[in-house]
């Protein structure tokens, strides 16, 4: 089930003696930066390769790539993700003419605000250091529409997404034919993932919510695990205009008798969370509480945690992702891993520590603080909130000594932008505002009269086109030699993000 202690291994290349030479190596440089590095660099040579394949590129085979496009436009001649009939009536329809292949298998379902994707990553992460067959189904993409189905840590091959859909089309068919409203994008993707998931067949699933909870697509599993993200304001038209409203919607995932995973969340968040909780009976696990991080320290390309799970405490953790919110996503994965093992409730031991060890060290999560190039250092961040920009901040801050940040942004037209900006304001030097190629995304002359009054003019300039705005941040941040520690930080929309990973060359 898991790999060897590090101490027991007899082989030439020992972790402790490779941390030591690692030091001797770097005797020039600054001492607890050796240390720090070597910790990392050797805590890496316990991990495996990172998680699968994050962001495919487009099928090479151009039958394949033709056949996947025409699942795309039929796809997107539904209703999109931002129009919504709050119901699980026509979901729940499709799940019962397709035989209800979202009762194959357990599932741990995750909802909140901010972090979701990148906590249901070190989820699936763990449960396969586990030997356990995984299906993740998370939204939006980044790139690929595949990238929402995955299976054992990697998206759905294009054959197979194509596959799934041409086998559901004829009951999607059938159920828009018997409801008031068709299938929207989302709901058809929710059903694809949950036959695929069937059909492999998996062990258990990791099923991110796409909106809300009580009536979200995903809601038609029995998840014994519940999990709940940091809540903050954001889709309040559809979801409520303060953290109370917004976690009454989310609540819905908590099922009879589950066990949920509660992050930090405002006050009054968490009175309706654990109100939810006793009504249905079920246990919560409290970030701070039950469970969360120990400590934490920067380390090269990461960072070091110590974890307090639900069943003790595990040290030397490598996590290659920055920021102290990741940390705490960390914390929340572990816990809901160990919850869905029984411990803490039904079993007190703790899970095998170097299978720990491996999982978290191989986790990616694409497009949050992502290093996408170098001189000058490129960073992507798919916030697109105040509470996500705040936390992107704070990492990059926290992880980088920029000398001057650029920040490039886009955003859609229906988020607190003006927020997101002031988030910003204190780490970005000066500003692009551009704009995607979706019909979400704001004007970028709306968005620059908003950054005007953030920023001030003299630190706002205006490229429609996304790569004029990334070749105008690259250029501001490479143009003197006394900012040669500048760098350029893309954000506002995971749309935005996407789009600036393909023109970067990151496929």
């Amino acid at each position: 089930m898991s790999e060897p202690r590090p101490s027991d291994r007899h082989d030439a290349s020992q972790p402790d003696d490779t941390f030591e030479e690692i030091v001797g190596e770097e005797t020039q440089r600054d001492p607890d930066l050796a240390v720090i590095e070597a910790g990392s660099r050797t805590l890496r040579t316990y991990a495996g390769s990172p998680q699968g394949e994050a962001v495919p590129a487009r099928p090479t085979d151009p039958e394949t790539d033709q056949a996947l496009r025409a699942v795309e436009q039929e796809l997107a001649g539904r209703w999109g993700e931002t129009k919504l009939e709050p119901s699980v009536t026509r979901i729940a329809a499709l799940m019962d003419v397709l035989g209800e292949p979202q009762r194959a298998y357990p599932s741990i379902h995750i909802t909140g605000t901010n972090g979701k994707t990148s906590t249901a990553r070190m989820i699936e992460a763990l449960l396969n250091a586990f030997e356990l067959r995984t299906g993740r189904y998370t939204s939006p993409h980044v790139q690929s529409i595949t990238e929402r189905i995955s299976l054992d840590g990697s998206p759905i091959e294009p054959e197979r997404f194509i596959e799934t859909y041409e086998d559901i089309k004829p009951y999607v068919e059938m159920v828009d034919a018997q409801q008031p409203y068709r299938l929207s994008f989302f709901e058809v993707l929710t059903g694809m993932a949950y036959a695929a998931f069937a059909d492999a067949p998996v062990d258990v699933t990791v099923v991110e919510v796409g909106m809300g909870g009580t009536w979200d697509a995903t809601n038609v599993i029995d998840s014994t695990v519940a999990v709940v993200t940091p809540i903050s304001l954001d889709h309040t038209d559809r979801l409520g205009t303060t953290p109370a409203e917004i976690a009454g919607e989310k609540s819905g995932v908590i099922k009879q008798g589950a066990t949920v995973i509660l992050a930090q969340q405002p006050v009054d968040a968490a009175q309706v969370m654990l109100k939810k909780a006793v009504e249905v009976d079920a246990t919560v696990a409290r970030e701070g509480m039950e469970f969360g991080v120990t400590s934490r320290e920067v380390a090269v390309g990461g960072q070091l945690l110590t974890l307090r799970g639900l069943g003790g405490e595990y040290e030397d953790i490598f996590l290659p992702l920055y920021g102290a919110h990741q940390a705490h996503n960390a914390a929340v994965a572990l816990s809901a891993v160990e919850a869905f093992f029984g411990i803490g409730a039904e079993q007190a031991r703790s899970l095998d520590i170097d299978a720990i060890r491996k999982a978290f060290a191989a986790v990616i999560s694409p497009g949050r603080l992502e290093v996408v190039r170098s001189s000058p250092t490129v960073v992507l961040d798919a916030a697109h909130n105040p509470a996500g920009a705040k936390a992107a901040a704070d990492g990059i801050s926290e992880a980088f000594s920029f000398s001057r940040l650029i920040g490039v942004v886009g955003t859609s037209g229906d988020k607190d932008v003006r927020g997101l900006l002031e988030a910003f304001e204190p780490i970005f030097a000066e500003v692009v505002v551009t704009q995607n190629s979706t019909d979400r995304a704001m004007d970028a002359d709306e968005l620059a009269a908003i950054a005007v009054e953030v920023f001030g003019d003299d630190r706002v300039q205006v490229e429609p086109r996304l790569d004029d705005a990334l070749e105008a941040a690259i250029t501001l941040a490479e143009e003197d030699d006394e900012y040669a520690g500048a760098g350029v930080l893309v954000t506002g929309s995971v749309i935005t993000v996407g789009e600036a990973r393909l023109l970067l060359g990151r496929s």
